[in-house]
């Protein structure tokens, strides 16, 4: 089974935190080896974000995703890239750590929702 999107953050406690992005099923939003700044609390998770979170079936493992939907005290997430299915079809509901505002490497620039 493939890890995609792993984070090389085990928790975010600073206004901006720095994460690593692995894998292509954030493609063509983020690519794997960009380095963005997340922001943990802040305005509220809305459908459409880019997030960092721990899927509740695998809370080891902190993935950057698109979130879709609130749902069971959690979110549904998926990847932009739809060829992977490394999200909340294969693990099930999320726990949101935080919201991705800009990627600063290697194209730096902000990371905006997108309508769903």
């Amino acid at each position: 089974m493939q890890e995609d999107h792993t984070a090389r953050v085990p928790r975010l406690r600073r206004p901006l935190s720095a994460v690593l992005v692995t894998g292509p099923s954030m493609a063509p939003t983020l690519r794997h080896g960009d380095a963005v700044l997340v922001r943990p609390g802040g305005r509220r998770v809305r459908p459409g974000d880019v997030v960092v979170a721990v899927f509740r079936s695998r809370p080891e493992l902190l993935v950057v995703k698109r979130a879709v939907r609130q749902q069971d005290g959690g979110w549904w997430l998926r990847g932009d890239n739809d060829l992977v299915t490394d999200d909340s079809r294969a693990y099930g509901v999320a726990d949101v750590h935080g919201r991705v505002v800009a990627r600063y490497w290697p194209r730096p620039g902000r990371v905006r929702p997108r309508p769903l």
